[in-house]
């Protein structure tokens, strides 16, 4: 019976040991020190890879520039959703900078309805394209802060590209490179990465 009992004894501490590394697990998780994943992916023939899963990434915010307000030509008049792959929100947090291998998402949505029981406004529409800028100073050497440019979209149509190669560099670096006001990205028009950086936890919403 004694011995009986200090087993089950040997199996409790056991519980609670293991128990404790799990409950401590997410904490170190929150701190941005978890082992680095990357979830930038090239093809064989150097094309990136669409990205899935990027909804339950880190949102950052919503820039729209409306038709309505740019004279009825505004280069971009559709709602950007964006996101941030979680690894690099981690580093982002702890340290206010973009390491390499992070991927920033970028999702257009057209202008839906204009009303709404709370009143008249801009509200999203439907999907309608992808895009995506990537840090690499392996891939991209020679380009500002080492960022490539890729468009899935496929004017027209619901449909994405499963891959694409990197724009040109007039076609976004130019703009990023002159008006972004932290290494190529647009910082200053998203308060979630600006309360965040370097801030770690203090930066998260809490």
């Amino acid at each position: 019976m004694a011995l009986h009992n200090q087993i089950n004894k040997q199996k409790l501490i056991a519980y609670v040991c293991f128990s404790g590394i799990a409950i401590s697990a997410p904490s170190f998780a929150d701190d941005g020190m978890q082992a680095s994943k990357s979830y930038v992916q090239f093809d064989q023939s150097g094309q990136l890879t669409r990205p899935t899963g990027y909804r339950e990434w880190i949102f950052v915010g919503t820039p729209l520039t409306p038709n309505d307000m740019n004279n009825g030509k505004a280069a971009f008049p559709e709602f950007h959703n964006v996101y941030i792959d979680p690894a690099s929100w981690g580093h982002w947090k702890k340290l206010g900078e973009f390491p390499d291998d992070t991927i920033i998402v970028k999702e257009l949505v057209s202008v839906g309805s204009k009303q709404a029981p709370s009143g008249n406004g801009y509200f999203q529409g439907e999907y309608i394209g992808l895009e995506a800028m990537v840090k690499s100073g392996q891939r991209f050497p020679k380009a500002p802060g080492n960022w490539g440019f890729f468009r899935f979209t496929i004017e027209n149509s619901e449909l994405l590209h499963s891959s694409a190669k990197a724009q040109p560099g007039e076609n976004c670096q130019t703009c990023h490179q002159t008006h972004a006001a932290k290494d190529q990205v647009f910082t200053q028009f998203y308060p979630v990465l600006r309360a965040a950086a370097g801030k770690g936890q203090a930066g998260t919403g809490r």
